[in-house]
């Protein structure tokens, strides 16, 4: 893979981290805003929907950069443990997370699709088209699935997947 795709790709997963650090901050500022309405007596119709869209929205959107810096549960510990077999093991672990992600980022985009060509909102007093929520969790899945198709082509390619240096622990390593 050359150099310029995978600048690409790392940047798509960065701009994902950012988003969701992003959203995080979002999360906090909407529950100030709702915490100093009730001080000053105004209403903040919709902050908890809103701060859950916030929520789902930092979740989807970190996935592939947190896959990349091998920040998601520790399958490291089982697939360092097979020793001569761990290609196999990471091809299986990759290749089952690659079929799943995909699976699932084809669902979200046309869940989003049918919220939005039947004009779907939500039930809260802000009546938020659904459509405009769920497009992080489409976007993030299919960034989630594009990392998880990159880390499998890598792996076959290189022998090693592209989940960044020192950032998976190993066993007996201290975290």
């Amino acid at each position: 893979m050359g150099k310029s795709v995978r600048k690409i790709l790392d940047g798509m997963y960065l701009a994902g981290g950012v988003a969701a650090a992003l959203c995080l901050i979002a999360i906090v500022c909407l529950i100030v805003l709702q915490i100093a309405s009730r001080n000053f007596g105004f209403a903040f119709r919709g902050g908890p929907d809103y701060a859950g869209y916030a929520m789902a929205a930092a979740s989807f959107l970190g996935f592939a950069y947190a896959l990349n810096h091998g920040a998601h549960i520790r399958v490291s510990l089982l697939v360092s443990a097979l020793g001569r077999y761990r290609f196999w093991g990471e091809l299986w672990c990759y290749g089952v997370g690659t079929a799943i992600t995909s699976i699932f980022a084809w669902y979200a985009c046309n869940f989003t699709y049918e919220s939005y060509r039947f004009k779907d909102i939500s039930s809260g007093l802000d009546a938020t088209p659904l459509w405009i929520p769920q497009l992080s969790m489409a976007i993030g899945s299919i960034l989630l699935a594009i990392c998880f198709w990159d880390n499998l082509i890598t792996l076959i390619m290189k022998r090693e997947p592209n989940v960044l240096e020192g950032s998976v622990d190993e066993p007996g390593e201290e975290a």
